[in-house]
């Protein structure tokens, strides 16, 4: 069965970093991309960021480019978010989920759609 697990949310200030990880089980990194989603509350879920680790292409959302960072472990089969000079506005629940890798770098977004979620991390940015 495939399965992710995300950790690593906490509060913390404006400014400072945090490293969500996303634990996936029942396939390799190569037979899936791992996007990170979050949702804020009273909006709607959002594409952070992908990573198509069978090519090594990516996706990041405008509002973290040049702040988040994804990467892969492929021997421990987890993806990470390394969020630095984190802000407010990144305050939501953050996801990780596997999509299809075609295209990731385009085709991102349209999976914060997916119907199926995990229990998510929390990230509180206060300022």
């Amino acid at each position: 069965e495939v399965q992710v697990s995300e950790s690593g949310g906490g509060s913390v200030q404006a400014g400072e970093s945090l490293r969500l990880t996303c634990a996936a089980s029942g396939f390799t990194l190569d037979d899936y991309a791992i996007g990170w989603f979050r949702q804020a509350p009273g909006k709607q879920r959002q594409a952070v960021s992908c990573l198509s680790s069978r090519d090594g292409h990516t996706y990041y959302a405008d509002s973290v480019k040049g702040r988040f960072t994804i990467s892969n472990d492929n021997a421990k089969n987890t993806v990470y978010l390394q969020m630095d000079n984190l802000k407010p506005e990144d305050t939501a629940v953050y996801y990780c989920a596997a999509v299809p890798a075609l295209a990731i770098e385009t085709s991102c977004p349209r999976y914060s759609y997916l119907e199926r979620w995990g229990q998510g991390t929390l990230v509180t940015v206060s300022s």
